[in-house]
């Protein structure tokens, strides 16, 4: 069944209590995605009137074709012991795809690699692994995550650190680094100005600064989320997003000035926002994206043996799949999305 508006708060509930719900498939984030270009739909299964399975969609639509690709990141959602569930959902994803003359449809669940009878089970509805422009994250989203347990004391959390980390958090403390939590929104600013400043030190690309304010005006002001500012002296030197569903949350955005490195306010930060995650109820606090455990030559290997200092657990997901619907039009539009992708960014650049 498609959900409206009136299953928002039914739906998210779902996701919280989803053991692998993720902040991707609680309904602000297809909100926020509707605000990119997307249309979000949400389907669910019922069981005596209670949401048993449930998946948002994303779906992006091809300019000029009568085609659309259709997206569920981290999802679908469903309890992985009952596989029917599964069956279910994916006839109804099946009938929204063929309504919408979809050419695909992508998924990349938060579920853990090693479970064998969940990859069988993407294989008898034809899903095939999705080839993979981008390998050092391993896909759209990362398949390769660090994520923290955040249910013992605190002294205990720390006690996992390494040593170097846990002095690294001192440090900070005893160099004035200030770190600040539940920013209001106009700390929106300088938290751009400081990911403007990463981007350009470590080469990669930012969204419209639109893009933030959104996700704090769909998270942050609603308690699903904070934004972190780390000062020194009154001046913004590192920050970060950090959101929350259910029992996760989610390392999201970070960002750091050039400007007192030395006084390791990364770390600090890092700490107060694993204490902000424990404080709302949290059992995992996840930092999200690192390379592959194996991949030590990866440019991004540095994100591991940072995050592996605050005694992070690697995981490695299932990954992204495809169930193929019109395969030559999904060739074609596999050639064509990386160009339209950086027009897309350039034009929303543009606009803010």
């Amino acid at each position: 069944m498609l959900l409206g508006p009136d299953d928002k708060q039914r739906f998210n509930d779902f996701v919280a209590a989803c053991d692998y719900g993720d902040f991707m498939q609680a309904w602000e984030w297809g909100e926020l995605k509707a605000r990119t270009g997307w249309q979000a739909f949400r389907l669910a299964l019922e069981d005596d009137g209670r949401i048993a399975a449930a998946v948002q969609l994303l779906k992006r639509s091809v300019p000029g074709l009568n085609r659309c690709l259709l997206y569920s990141p981290r999802g679908p959602l469903y309890d992985l012991d009952r596989p029917q569930l599964f069956d279910g959902l994916m006839a109804e994803i099946d009938a929204l795809a063929r309504q919408h003359g979809a050419m695909a449809y992508k998924m990349d669940p938060a579920v853990e690699a090693d479970d064998k009878a969940y990859v069988a089970a993407l294989g008898s509805h034809d899903f095939r692994p999705s080839p993979v422009a981008d390998l050092a994250f391993g896909g759209t989203q990362p398949r390769y995550v660090m994520r923290v347990d955040v249910t013992p004391p605190e002294e205990t959390i720390m006690a996992g650190f390494k040593s170097k980390w846990r002095y690294n958090v001192r440090l900070a403390e005893r160099k004035g680094v200030e770190v600040i939590g539940d920013c209001p929104r106009e700390s929106v600013e300088p938290f751009y100005h400081l990911l403007l400043e990463t981007a350009e030190r470590d080469r990669f690309k930012v969204r419209a600064k639109a893009y933030f304010y959104d996700i704090y005006d769909l998270f942050i002001s609603c308690g699903m989320g904070s934004l972190f500012v780390a000062a020194v002296e009154s001046e913004p030197v590192a920050g970060a997003i950090t959101l929350a569903v259910g029992e996760r949350a989610w390392y999201v955005y970070g960002a750091s000035s050039n400007r007192h490195r030395e006084k390791m306010p990364n770390h600090l930060l890092q700490w107060r926002m694993m204490c902000w995650a424990k404080q709302r109820g949290c059992r995992i606090y996840d930092m999200r994206g690192v390379a592959h455990q194996d991949n030590t030559e990866s440019p991004l290997y540095g994100l591991n043996r940072f995050k592996e200092g605050f005694g992070a657990r690697y995981v490695e997901y299932v990954g992204e799949w495809d169930r193929v619907y019109a395969p030559t039009w999904y060739r074609l539009f596999g050639l064509a999305e990386p160009v339209a992708r950086k027009l897309r960014l350039l034009a929303a650049r543009f606009r803010g």
